[in-house]
């Protein structure tokens, strides 16, 4: 293993090149250029044996190539951001629909228009009915780690699903963090080989992704039920990645929650800042806590229900939006809490839209809100940066 300083974008590639893939279809976009430009270059260098390094015309083209080398049983990895992430759109239910485990990492860029570089979670959470699983990094060593768990969630048996982990465009993408790079030696440990048995081969002709008319809700039945089963494949996966490289992962990310009576629920490196400012309103005496939302698809509800059992007002900051609804996590939150006996009061507060920063002083002003709902009794919904009317 070694420690050094890389950005979220060659953080992934590092991920991807560990996972020894045979197959990286590519097209650049702004903010995922890096990652593809770094292996690229590996593999110019001959430093990606075995991997075939291929450009495409367009993200359509991209995702369509990736199911076809699935298909035939290749391990597959590539990326993209945003609007490309939105032209892949129609492939992405093909290719949960053929239960292929291509990985895929995604760096959250606002979306047109108007056009912006900076993230939000828009063009990511977009994907959330596709089939896909659905992981969330915080910071650049989680993405490399993700992509790692992400093969071996992917290809167990009773997952067989494609896997997308996720990165804050630009605050991950392009800020240098110490990661620390495992090496092959390890990764191959972790990582086996992968033995596809549902895939076409010359000795074993199958037909895949073919058309089923009466018997289609059949196959969006499996889909589901391989979903739900990725949710004890994720906890086992940690388990043994926490024995081989020594750090400890759970569903949710749970932070000074033992007596928070406010909870902060956040996805992404705005997790980071938030984790700061509580640290600070501890000090102070406020009883403030963070659940951190890492994995989107599944859903882990028995997660979020036993973290969320002793809060008393929580506030969803959502960095995104569903225009004409509100944030799209708040009403997830509100379903997965509302068969509990004692509910606790919770508020929406939509920020950081386009890469609006999020200062560790708004985090401390969104709190400061809900402690006032909790002595009015009141919810409120609210967006945060600008004043609606």
């Amino acid at each position: 293993m070694k420690q050094t300083l890389i950005t979220g974008n060659e953080a992934a590639a590092w991920g991807a090149r560990l996972a020894r893939p045979q197959y990286i279809p590519s097209f650049p976009i702004t903010p995922q250029t890096e990652c593809i430009e770094t292996l690229a270059r590996w593999g110019a260098d001959g430093e990606l044996p075995n991997t075939y390094f291929d450009r495409l015309e367009s993200e359509h083209s991209v995702m369509s190539a990736a199911v076809g080398a699935a298909a035939v049983g290749n391990r597959v990895f590539t990326a993209t951001s945003s609007q490309g992430l939105l032209l892949m759109h129609e492939v992405l239910y093909i290719a949960a629909g053929m239960r292929l485990p291509i990985v895929m990492a995604t760096i959250s860029r606002g979306l047109s228009a108007p056009v912006t570089l900076w993230s939000d979670h828009n063009d990511f959470l977009d994907q959330r009915d596709s089939g896909w699983l659905m992981f969330h990094a915080e910071n650049n060593q989680e993405v490399l780690d993700m992509i790692l768990m992400a093969y071996r969630v992917a290809e167990d048996h009773k997952v067989l699903l494609p896997v997308m982990v996720n990165m804050d465009g630009f605050v991950l993408s392009f800020t240098d963090e110490p990661v620390t790079i495992p090496s092959f030696e390890m990764v191959d440990k972790f990582l086996l080989d992968y033995t596809p048995e549902h895939t076409i081969t010359p000795d074993r002709p199958v037909t895949i992704g073919a058309v089923a008319l009466d018997e289609y809700t059949f196959f969006r039945a499996q889909n589901h039920v391989a979903a739900r089963n990725a949710l004890g494949v994720i906890e086992q996966v940690q388990d043994e990645f926490e024995k081989i490289f020594g750090r400890n992962y759970d569903l949710v990310d749970e932070f000074m929650m033992d007596d928070a009576e406010l909870v902060l629920i956040t996805q992404g490196s705005m997790s980071t800042t938030t984790k700061a400012a509580i640290k600070e309103m501890r000090a102070d005496g406020i009883k403030v806590g963070l659940l951190r939302l890492r994995i989107i698809r599944p859903w882990p509800a028995s997660a979020i229900k036993e973290a969320l059992k002793n809060a008393r007002a929580i506030a969803v900051i959502d960095r995104n939006v569903a225009p004409g609804k509100g944030g799209i996590m708040f009403p997830e939150i509100v379903e997965t809490l509302y068969y509990l006996e004692s509910r606790p009061l919770i508020s929406s507060f939509i920020v950081g839209l386009g890469g609006n920063p999020q200062t560790e002083e708004k985090i401390k002003e969104i709190t400061h809100k809900l402690m006032e709902d909790l002595e009015t009794g009141k919810s409120r919904v609210e967006w945060n940066d600008v004043e609606e009317s």
